[in-house]
């Protein structure tokens, strides 16, 4: 499989871009700095630079064309303001969405947030992101033309990935390590039958395989 993954230098990203190299998919990350390259290509990617808060929708299509899956992980991160969360956290994913949509690819995933809510109130930057992520996850709730699973991690951790979670509808809330966030995903791009489905992640009891089953046949 080809998957194009968004925020190509995250650090879940590089974690999923490992695993599906790993397992002999092609992964192709997209960065915004030309720097970033090699640690991309030491994990198994390949770089492509492209700036979502510069790009167009046909621009990021031509990227996106002759993929399997798409990715969006991209994130303005804990150190940006206001403005980037809206760039970043909610337009990018929604140009994202739009041009796997031009582009024909219907199986999309998007590493969302827990609490991410259109209608969150308050007006510290957090506040903002989790708006900036609930009207993305709605809006591409809202493409037909796309096979999406929206996955809602818990507090993201650094701690080395155990492979088990809660992988649920709602989970409540709770740590879980970017190492078991990047293996969930890289089951999810397999597992199309959990497309529609919006999911909270946890750390839990279940291997990674089993959860992701379980939700799939729900």
């Amino acid at each position: 499989m080809r998957i194009v993954i968004a925020g190509g230098h995250g650090q879940i990203a590089l974690r999923l871009e490992r695993l599906l190299a790993a397992r002999g998919d092609e992964a192709v990350g997209l960065i915004r700095k030309p720097e970033q390259a090699d640690d991309l290509r030491q994990a198994g990617a390949e770089p492509v630079v492209l700036d979502l808060e510069a790009a167009s929708a046909e621009e990021v299509a031509e990227r996106l064309r002759g993929a399997d899956a798409a990715v969006f992980a991209a994130g303005a991160g804990p150190g940006s303001g206001v403005g980037r969360k809206e760039t970043v956290d909610k337009a990018a994913a929604i140009l994202f969405a739009d041009a796997a949509v031009r582009a024909g690819v219907r199986r999309f995933l998007v590493v969302s947030s827990m609490g991410a809510d259109p209608a969150h109130e308050g007006d510290e930057v957090f506040d903002v992101y989790l708006r900036a992520k609930g009207e993305a996850d709605a809006y591409v709730r809202g493409l037909d033309a796309l096979d999406w699973t929206i996955l809602r991690p818990g507090q993201l951790t650094d701690d080395a990935g155990t492979g088990l979670v809660r992988l649920e509808a709602h989970t409540g809330r709770g740590p879980v390590p970017r190492d078991d966030v990047a293996a969930v995903l890289a089951e999810l791009v397999d597992t199309p039958a959990t497309a529609g489905l919006t999911l909270e992640l946890i750390a839990g009891s279940t291997p990674v395989s089993v959860a992701v089953k379980s939700v799939a046949g729900n």
